[in-house]
């Protein structure tokens, strides 16, 4: 049976068999997680809890009480009370509730705009029957509220057409285009028949369809052209006006594209809709090449490029030294290269891979957050580089911190937002996996979630440590069980919508005698199991696959990597949750194969206004 690894804090009054009820495991299951030699707990402690029901815990929010919990997750509070084994309505700050997890159902998430009334009338149902549903008192609903509007609603929207519609209307009330309708339901007029089905659109784009078009400030081949798009750049769909599309930019600017150099596209999401940022790496020795032949292969289906050259100075924290051999000129055709297929160019810069170690890594972030001044020299000097490049924002890649240094890491980050939002350049963050604000990695203790985030455009979490540390024992890079926990706690304190799961690409070729790990991308994973005869198998339970081997001097090995089918698990697992899309680390060490499922099975997302 698979169980869930659930991170939970030990509650007042709370004993480890009460625990074991609320999820349906047992006393010794827990206490073998946790490695506990006795039933002693202490409140606040965390404990892993494995659980075979689909459970997940809430952070309970200043203002939250229990009946806007149970509104939100579609229970009844006495339903909550007795899951939780409350024994009254009074709830604090930070107190960790379990909700009952439905996976088999699908949710609507309410808009602005959005009554019971309209909800009813698109779904074609009741006021009273979402009202049931969710347990509803009375007919006020919220922005983000997320609600069952029936027993069967699927993803996509079939509208039945009724007297008095037309495709303009349609289109308005679904916040979609004429165009799109007709696009998707291979429309050849707008006439309209009352009972005709309409399946709306979710989604739109266009598609280039010359070797070169221009993208310009207003419809009209008059007006001042803005960026000029290769044949196959991909332009989210904003609008129509006359004969010109209105579409999303890589800098996050809207600009008017001809009818007459694109093809327009509509999904109506029966398949995922992500967004995909690739990280970009030089030449790491013989057997990790670069990502260049990788990014501009499968360019069509990149949103964004985290360009992994830059670095944070040890000799001045303030300043941003070149990763890497490579000239300015290169950076810059790296740059156009994206920029010409609609992909939004970001300088990631890190604090990682200094000759001293990870100790150094520390103090130099030390040093940076010690006062405003170096806050703002540093902030000020990111504007440059960004300018530098003609790139369209940064991705910081700070990873080794004092835990001290939490607080002031966040007032970092309030300083390059702010720097950043003044000249509307885009600010997205990577940072180390958590499974709930009080989990007991030392390396993710001093990035605090719920302040962090609020500064920066997007949160990337980095899921790549679940296992391949020293210590670590085999396993998979990043079981979906792992990314799952920590995405639903994430969606907790900060908008979903700003979360990119950054997820391996690599594996590690675990020695089960020494307990160390090696790198191994995923041509080097197929040659040691062509090489040693080993069939590879797809472990179901963390949906990655492996391999087992013995080497020439008798050593046991285990291999755990990543192939199409488990990038396809973790798109579908972002698409479900509703996240921004994935981040996968690096290009050029993946299965090729990862690109023609994202083409032919899902549908790549390039960045729109998102800031």
């Amino acid at each position: 049976m698979y169980f869930r690894q659930i991170m939970y804090v030990v509650q007042p009054g709370e004993s480890l068999a009460s625990i074991a009820q609320k999820f349906n495991t047992t006393v010794q299951g827990i206490k073998d997680e946790n490695r506990l030699t006795s039933n002693v707990i202490f409140i606040g402690q965390p404990l892993t809890v494995p659980s075979n029901l689909e459970k997940t815990v809430y952070n309970v929010q200043p203002g939250d009480d229990l009946y806007t919990i149970a509104t939100r997750f579609g229970l009844d509070v006495e339903e909550l009370k007795g899951m939780n084994r409350l024994e009254d309505n009074i709830i604090y700050a930070n107190q960790q509730l379990v909700i009952p997890e439905e996976f088999n159902v699908d949710y609507y998430i309410v808009q602005a705009g959005d009554s019971l009334y309209t909800l009813s009338e698109r779904f074609e149902t009741t006021v009273e029957q979402i009202k049931n549903l969710n347990n509803l008192r009375s007919n006020i609903i919220y922005i983000g509220q997320r609600l069952k509007v029936s027993e069967g609603y699927e993803r996509q929207t079939v509208y039945t057409v009724k007297s008095g519609d037309s495709l303009y209307s349609i289109a308005n009330r679904y916040n979609t285009t004429v165009e799109s309708i007709m696009t998707l339901n291979n429309l050849e007029n707008m006439d309209l028949n009352i009972g005709q089905k309409l399946t709306i659109p979710v989604f739109s784009e266009v598609v280039v369809n010359v070797d070169t078009a221009n993208v310009r400030e207003r419809p009209g081949a008059a007006y001042n052209v803005l960026a000029q798009m290769a044949r196959g750049a991909r332009l989210p769909l904003l609008g129509v006006q006359g004969d010109w599309y209105r579409v999303a930019l890589f800098n996050g600017n809207p600009g008017w594209i001809s009818k007459t150099v694109t093809a327009l596209r509509a999904y109506d999401g029966s398949e995922p809709i992500v967004q995909i940022l690739g990280y970009y790496t030089l030449e790491e020795g013989p057997t990790l090449p670069s990502s260049y032949q990788s990014f501009v292969t499968n360019i069509e289906q990149i949103s964004q490029a985290g360009l992994f050259m830059f670095r944070i100075s040890k000799d001045n924290p303030t300043t941003i030294d070149k990763f890497g051999e490579f000239t300015d000129d290169e950076v810059r055709a790296v740059v156009t290269i994206g920029h010409r297929h609609n992909v939004k160019m970001l300088a990631t810069v890190h604090n990682l891979l200094y000759d001293e170690g990870v100790e150094l890594a520390k103090r130099v972030i030390h040093e940076l957050v010690s006062s405003e001044q170096n806050m703002n020299a540093f902030a000020m000097n990111l504007v440059r580089l960004v300018e530098r490049y003609g790139l369209d924002g940064v991705d910081i890649d700070i990873e080794d911190v004092l835990e001290e240094d939490r607080d002031r890491l966040t007032q970092l980050y309030r300083v390059i937002g702010r720097v950043f939002d003044e000249r509307g350049y885009f600010f997205s963050t990577a940072v180390p996996s958590k499974t709930g604000p009080n989990d007991p990695s030392v390396f993710a203790k001093p990035f605090d979630y719920p302040n962090l985030h609020q500064p920066t455009d997007q949160f990337v979490i980095m899921l790549y440590n679940e296992h391949g540390w020293p210590g670590s024992g085999p396993g998979p890079v990043v079981s979906i069980g792992r990314m799952e926990t920590v995405l639903r706690y994430a969606m907790t304190v900060m908008p979903k919508e700003k979360i990119v799961a950054a997820v391996s690409v690599f594996g590690f070729d675990f020695n089960l005698q020494t307990g160390r790990a090696s790198y191994v991308t995923y041509d080097m994973a197929i040659n040691l199991a062509k090489k040693h005869n080993k069939e590879i198998t797809f472990d179901k339970e963390t949906q990655t696959p492996m391999f087992a081997y013995t080497d020439e001097n008798g050593v046991n090995h285990e291999v755990w990597f990543e192939d199409r089918a488990s990038i396809q698990a973790k798109v579908r697992l972002a698409n479900r949750l509703g996240i921004r899309g994935l981040a996968l680390w690096r290009l050029g060490m993946e299965d090729p194969a990862i690109w023609t499922m994202l083409r032919d099975d899902a549908v790549v997302r390039k960045m729109g206004l998102e800031r």
